[in-house]
């Protein structure tokens, strides 16, 4: 069996369509043996953080018990815009864009990442947050890129008979871009979902296949997860209901084809036995992935504070750093003070004592203005 780990997975933080919970997520593939696993959600970066703070909480354990870290792939799937993010002609169709799955491969890739959904948003926004193509050349840094679903360019142009669509990624990315398998295969003929998908994903498969051949890009096989188990696939399509506004006794509805559970390695590998290699490739990812750490001190504006209330460099004169310690490590009243090990943390948290002076000068200013106006 082929090692593998997911690297499109959708959680709830993808909203009203993916359903996983972030930490069942990360418990079921350390069950199972993976290594790490990706989060990929609809635009967002919503879920990084309890991402990171899951896997920190089973790397403690793993760490006294020997084990190598399980570790985090920070994500997303963006929405490429089809010419610029800032054109909003109606008249293209481009309510959304393609579809891209983004993955930070360090620190430099995970602010470049930070730059490109923030951009989308701000200034790409038109039915969904775009990025485009001029964007992702600037922030390309750092970065591992995947050809998603059969709603990303490269699958889409295929379906569509335009066969040049992976070369410009591949030029930018090199060997950080993969082409990306899926099939999702109703095999139970009982079972009511989207039958159309799986054909698409076969035409679509067959050049991405005969594309990573001709033009020397590596596969990835992924399974577009956006529930933890097959059980929950009706429970995930009451959730579209609710999503697309649709009656679930509607025939003509939206559907899923209720493959899109978070698989094992186990089915992943029946799934994809006769690719090996795209299997494979998702450890090669996984390796090329450095673990670092996303936690900082508040990054916090710059307030302007009247002369005649004081100075920064009166409070440091005012207040001892033991001073400041006492303060920020206890509650409202000074009491219940935390042990030295914990209220160190608080003080590193809050970037040392030359940013808590500031923030002490500043809280000062603040309750002054509170007290006056109460």
């Amino acid at each position: 069996m082929e090692d593998f780990i997911h690297l499109h997975v959708h959680t709830h933080y993808s909203i009203l369509d993916g359903q996983s919970k972030v930490a069942n997520l990360v418990k079921k593939a350390v069950g199972d043996g993976m290594r790490g696993m990706a989060i990929t959600d609809h635009g967002v970066m919503y879920g990084v953080k309890e991402l990171a703070d899951c896997c920190a909480k089973v790397n403690k354990e793993r760490k006294a018990e020997g084990l190598e870290p399980f570790k985090p792939i920070f994500g997303c799937e963006m929405y490429v815009a089809r010419r610029t993010k800032e054109d909003k002609d109606k008249a293209m169709g481009d309510n959304s864009g393609y579809h891209l799955v983004v993955l930070a491969k360090n620190y430099k890739g995970y602010k470049n990442l930070i730059k490109l959904v923030s951009r989308a948003w701000v200034d790409g926004y038109y039915y969904k947050p775009r990025t485009d193509r001029a964007d992702l050349e600037r922030y390309h840094e750092g970065l591992i890129v995947c050809s998603a679903c059969i709603a990303g360019e490269v699958p889409r142009k295929i379906l569509d008979g335009d066969l040049e669509g992976a070369q410009w990624y591949h030029d930018l990315f090199g060997d950080d871009y993969y082409l990306e398998l899926q099939r999702h295969e109703v095999k139970d003929p009982s079972v009511v979902a989207n039958r159309e998908t799986f054909p698409l994903q076969q035409r679509a498969n067959r050049e991405l296949i005969r594309l990573a051949k001709e033009l020397g890009i590596k596969l990835v096989c992924t399974n577009d997860c956006h529930f933890e188990n097959r059980e929950t696939a009706e429970a995930h399509d009451h959730l579209l209901c609710l999503s697309t506004q649709e009656d679930l006794d509607d025939p003509n509805r939206m559907r899923y084809s209720k493959q899109e559970w978070f698989k094992t390695r186990e089915e992943m590998n029946e799934v994809f036995a006769d690719v090996p290699e795209a299997l494979a490739n998702t450890i090669e990812v996984l390796d090329k992935v450095e673990i670092y750490d996303i936690d900082h001190g508040p990054i916090m504006p710059f307030f302007p504070i009247p002369e005649e209330f004081g100075t920064e460099e009166e409070w440091r004169q005012k207040y001892s750093e033991q001073d400041l310690y006492n303060e920020f490590t206890s509650d409202e009243k000074g009491q219940n003070q935390l042990s030295p090990e914990e209220g160190q943390k608080v003080i590193d948290r809050l970037g040392g004592y030359d940013k808590i002076y500031r923030i002490k000068f500043e809280a000062d200013y603040l309750a002054k203005l509170a007290y006056e106006g109460a």
